[in-house]
């Protein structure tokens, strides 16, 4: 930490024991390095290797290029949004995702804070003017599920536009289905202590400390108001016609081959080699309604 510079040491409360967290210390606490994959209930004791990710990850983005040749022979329309909480790694899935595919109708959609007319519209309004046309694959770094988490928790809504969100929802998203978009909805879901250590190599790396945000900070002490309003996010707005998949995403590998996996497995499309996609990792892929029930 620079000499002068106010420390911005936290008292964290982490599965019942106070805990000291400054992240302007350059060296990350020994309790996260140690403890951060676990974090979570994730339910492997390492990373997935370089190399294996590597060679999967080719594999399926070969088959996201038959996707994308499909779409556009046949005009279908592809539409998925990432959600999670900071530093869940929804940026480096997304761009995992797009890196082969053609950028003419492959793109992502990540809107700052609204304007002021945009906040005299429908809330949903400045959102639905970003849906795929024709022959296009779209993917949102966050979406209008901001109403459904970041505001509340933070104040930028009222009590009673969060309710209406909730009942609006499912009903915009049925309109989705029905106008036939191939349409997914994922949390990627991280634990505390991830969270936290992914945070301080924000701080730390040059290169990152772009991503690091005042809201990154301010959101320190709220985790358990983001973890309440999440729950019921994904009890209230899932639903058969647009469900909530859950990925355990402290593996950054493993979460964005299982993101790709369930998109390709979910469509069909022309020359599809489910042998070279891979089975999807039931260890690290939920539904919104099973990952609930297992808390």
């Amino acid at each position: 930490m620079e000499t002068g510079q106010e420390s911005r040491a936290v008292t964290l409360v982490i599965d019942g024991q106070s805990r000291i967290f400054d992240i302007d210390d350059p060296k990350l606490p020994k309790w996260i390095d140690d403890e951060s994959l676990a974090s979570g209930d994730f339910p492997y004791d390492k990373k997935m290797d370089e190399e294996q990710y590597e060679d999967e990850l080719e594999k399926v983005q070969i088959e996201l290029v038959k996707l994308q040749f499909w779409q556009q022979k046949t005009g279908k329309r592809v539409m998925a949004l990432l959600e999670g909480r900071d530093a869940a790694g929804k940026g480096g899935t997304i761009h995992a995702t797009l890196a082969y595919m053609n950028p003419r109708s492959a793109r992502v959609v990540a809107l700052t804070k609204p304007t002021e007319t945009e906040r005299g519209q429908w809330y949903f309004q400045r959102y639905v003017s970003h849906f795929p046309t024709s022959g296009e694959f779209v993917m949102f770094d966050r979406s209008w599920y901001n109403r459904a988490g970041v505001e509340p928790v933070m104040g930028f809504c009222t009590k009673e536009q969060y309710e209406d969100f909730l009942k609006q929802a499912p009903r915009v998203e049925k309109l989705i289905e029905q106008d036939g978009i191939h349409f997914f909805k994922f949390w990627l879901n991280i634990g505390r202590k991830m969270q936290l250590e992914r945070f301080h190599d924000r701080r730390h790396d040059p290169l990152k400390l772009w991503k690091l945000s005042p809201m990154d900070i301010a959101a320190l002490n709220k985790w358990d108001d983001y973890t309440e309003k999440r729950d019921r996010m994904l009890k209230e707005t899932h639903t058969d016609y647009a469900p909530w998949t859950v990925v355990k995403a402290n593996d950054k590998r493993r979460a964005r081959l299982n993101v790709i996996r369930h998109i390709l497995l979910s469509i069909d499309y022309e020359g599809k080699d489910e042998g070279k996609i891979g089975k999807i990792d039931r260890k690290i892929i939920d539904s919104g309604p099973d990952f609930l029930s297992k808390k």
